[in-house]
């Protein structure tokens, strides 16, 4: 009789100290976190996963806790030769335990994901867009817009940029929003002819794209503006990912080289609803962040 040993794993909480075996997990499945996203991450929230005998890790999940009654998981990645034994849907049940019952939590699934998902609970509620542009030279000039100003983030405007945000998303995420703006390449805010702020965008490098979002405006017009400032001087590829609704938006983005690669599913636990938006979100953070 052949008996066949278990590996032994240790579901542990991940520190910075991690982040070179999560940078390597993520890599492994083709994912582009660097030790900037996953800084992030674990200033905003929490990082659980496997390690086997030999220290090295095997899988991962995060979770964000955002001001009040909403948090997001992402970053749900299991090594492939330790696929099979549950550890993906163990270490979502760890982030879910993390934080109080009646927190609703959302999360953006990948195909191989989403059954596991559905076991645990979540449902799917809506769709985002992930688009790629292969070279930002091929955007067109946006829409002439003389009713808004677009200008660097001042430190001053953040409390202004919290409230537009949370109008946006749904949900106050001070502590997440304040760590993604100090990771940003660039911070834009969009103020009206009387100095107001009325939306605002972040770019964030990463090893492969230039990720663009969150996209706050009132139009998408002003979002397609955001979208040009935030891209100009960048010489590569750019990534934006775009929640249902915003179809004006979309034809702008494939009209200017976008193409839209995937449609993953949106889905939640602890609610039967998305959070209650605004329309005035024409890009999200990432889709670890919801």
């Amino acid at each position: 009789m052949v008996i066949y040993n278990k590996p032994i794993l240790e579901l542990v909480q991940f520190d910075k100290c991690d982040v070179p075996g999560l940078i390597e997990l993520s890599a492994s499945v083709g994912w582009d976190y660097d030790e900037n996203e996953i800084g992030t991450v674990l200033s905003s929230g929490k990082i659980f996963g496997h390690k086997n005998a030999e220290g090295k890790i095997v899988s991962s999940a995060a979770i964000i806790p955002y001001d009040t009654s909403l948090a997001s998981i992402g970053m749900v990645i299991v090594n492939k030769n330790y696929r099979g034994m549950g550890l993906g849907k163990e270490t979502t049940k760890k982030c879910i335990e993390s934080v109080s019952k009646d927190t609703a939590i959302i999360l953006i699934a990948t195909e191989e994901g989403k059954p596991i998902y559905e076991k645990i609970g979540f449902k799917t509620v809506d769709y985002v867009h992930k688009y790629l542009c292969d070279n930002s030279k091929t955007l067109s000039k946006p829409f002439n817009n003389s009713d808004v100003i677009i200008e660097e983030f001042s430190g001053d405007d953040i409390n202004e940029i919290l409230t537009l945000d949370e109008g946006a998303f749904g949900e106050k995420r001070s502590l997440f929003l304040m760590n993604r703006i100090r990771q940003s390449e660039k911070c834009l805010v969009v103020k009206d002819n009387n100095g107001k702020i009325v939306g605002y965008g972040l770019s964030i490098l990463g090893p492969i794209n230039l990720i663009l979002g969150p996209i706050v405006a009132p139009n998408f017009q002003t979002a397609s503006l955001l979208i040009d400032k935030l891209s100009s001087k960048h010489q590569g590829k750019l990534r934006i990912d775009v929640p249902s609704g915003n179809e004006e938006f979309m034809l702008i983005l494939e009209k200017n080289g976008f193409v839209k690669v995937s449609q993953p599913p949106i889905m939640v636990i602890n609610s039967v609803n998305m959070p209650i938006r605004n329309n005035t979100l024409f890009g999200i953070a990432a889709q670890i962040f919801g």
